[in-house]
Formats: C-alpha cells, structure tokens, sequence
C-alpha cells in the first residue's frame, strides 16, 4: 500500500484515522501532534525571554518513549534560546538491565548535545532494586517499590536541578491504560488529580507550587507508532522489559485495550477524551481539598500527607 500524501511505500497504517504513511510522513505526523500538544499544554509561555530561559527537565530512562521524546524535543527547541533540556535518567540497580539502558541515554545526550545527570537507587538510597526483590519485607510487587522511590528522585532532582517542567514519555496506550484502570477502580480522587490541563499555563502558576509541573508531551502517540519512530530514526534505544516488572493488574488492562483497539479502531482516543472531560469537572471539586493535609516528612523533609513519607517507611522497612 501507498503513502496517503505520497506515492512511496507505506510503513505504517492507522486503523484509527486510515491513514497509510510512509517513513517521512510518518515521522511527520508524530512530530506534528508532540509539538500540538506542547502547544495545547501552553508550555512555553509568550512572555519567556531568552535572557531568562525555561529549564525542562526529561525522565530519561533509555526505553523508546523517553529516547523519542528527547529527540523530538531538541529538534523542536534546538534554535529556541528560551529552552534549556536536561536528561536525568535514574539507575535503579537492576543487574543486565538497567546498564544498557543507562550506556543508551549517554549515547544519545552525547548526540544531542544535552546536558546528562545519573542518580542511582545505590548513592541516595544505600539500596539495589536486586536487593530489593530478594528482601521484598512489605510482601509487595517490585514495581510498588520501585514506582515510589523513582517519583521521589526525579521529583527531587527536577527540583534541585532548578527544572520549570519535569516531561515524562508517558504514550497514548500508557495514559489510556491509568484511565481505565482508575475508573474501573472508581478512585474518583485519582482521576481528577490527573487533569494536567487544571495546572493551567505555566506563566500563570503558583512560585510556591510545592511540586515542579509535569507534562506528557507523547501522550497523543500510541505506543506502537513510538516504537516504529524510534526504528527509523535508529535511536539508541533499550527496548526491553524489566525482568522485575509484575504489574499483573495493568497487564491485563493493556491486553483488554489492545482487543478493544483491535476490533474499535479508536478506542484509546475516546477514553482519553472522555477521561479528560470527566477529569475537568472532577478537578473542580477536588480543588478545594489540594494540598490541604501537605506537611513535611519527619525523616527527609518532603512533601507528603503522612508524617513519614511513603518512601521513607519503605526505606526504613528495608534496613
């Protein structure tokens, strides 16, 4: 089959839309809806001077999603004085894994000429995930450890690293998948603490915020069509699963959404859409209780809701 726009052979076919594309327009389309979505999220504020440049901070993890999302950012922001792009990739200690992946994000900041930062689980936390799984003293999936000590560094070092945005490369399979699962899970809180769009512009938001914004510029993309982009731009991307990863729960979501797609080609955009509407009005009223039970952790000084955060009773179950 023939590219849509073009006569030359078609790599890639969109149920969803029915488009047939080739490898040029298809690198065009996924690049057109990252910069709309930068756009719509009014990332970059108007009134942001050259002088006074934004620092946006990447979780890069060496996986497709965050080796595409850089690049298309820093071909974005290349030219751009008014945009300064930061990877920091998180070591968690995963023997045979997480190295590569690790030798994937040097070798791709090195070729994008971006400032690189490495933290790993073993220098903040005196702790391996290897360690982690043997030990398991909280009986819990390796992702629920994992998943808290992650958030709590790349939200630290956002921080220390002066970020103005912290971009994840969450997909559309990803954010469709978070949606159903907290519907289905009726945690209704969750769901408006979601609405990205209720941050508003970054020009208009609170200096004391307690956290750095985040935002999901892949969010429009599923997650086939990043790994295809990642293939022929030959990034060097780690595309392999954590042997760790046992989220049986979400396994079984993505499986469900990936029949649903098959069969109702669309399906994941209408569950963003729809969870995004939802998500708007819930963020009225949840809005009055943001923030209302935030004190500081006992141990690390933190932003928590507990007198010890999350990540240090791990810690201290750990030791």
């Amino acid at each position: 089959m023939d590219c849509n726009r073009c006569e030359a052979e078609a790599v890639m076919h969109a149920a969803y839309s029915g488009a047939h594309l080739c490898a040029d327009h298809f690198r065009e389309s996924v690049d057109k809806r990252v910069r709309r979505r930068v756009r719509r999220d009014d990332l970059v504020p108007h009134d942001i001077s050259p002088e006074d440049p934004l620092t946006w901070v990447i979780g890069l993890s060496g996986g497709k999603d965050s080796v595409v999302l850089a690049k298309i950012l820093h071909e974005t922001f290349a030219e751009d004085p008014r945009i300064e792009l930061v990877g920091l990739t998180i070591h968690e200690g995963i023997e045979g894994y997480r190295d590569k992946s690790v030798d994937a994000c040097v070798e791709l900041a090195d070729d994008l000429d971006i400032r690189h930062e490495v933290v790993s689980y073993a220098e903040e936390f005196g702790i391996e995930m290897d360690d982690v799984v043997e030990d398991d003293p909280e009986n819990m999936a390796a992702c629920a450890y994992c998943g808290v000590f992650r958030r709590d560094l790349l939200s630290r070092y956002a921080d220390e690293l002066e970020a103005d945005l912290l971009l994840t490369g969450h997909n559309l399979d990803d954010e469709a998948q978070t949606a159903l699962m907290n519907f289905l899970e009726g945690d209704v809180e969750q769901i408006a603490k979601h609405f990205d769009a209720s941050l508003g512009p970054l020009s208009e938001r609170d200096e004391q915020d307690e956290f750095v914004p985040r935002a999901k510029p892949l969010r429009d993309v599923p997650e086939k069509e990043v790994a295809l982009y990642a293939h022929l731009e030959d990034l060097p991307a780690h595309i392999t699963e954590c042997p760790h990863a046992s989220e049986a729960y979400r396994g079984e979501i993505q499986q469900l959404l990936y029949g649903l797609e098959e069969n109702h080609p669309g399906t994941r955009h209408s569950i963003i859409s729809g969870y995004e509407e939802l998500a708007g009005v819930l963020a009225d009223e949840y809005s009055g209780d943001d923030g209302a039970d935030l004190r500081e952790c006992g141990e690390c000084g933190s932003t928590t809701t507990r007198e010890i955060c999350r990540k240090c009773s791990l810690l201290e179950s750990l030791a």
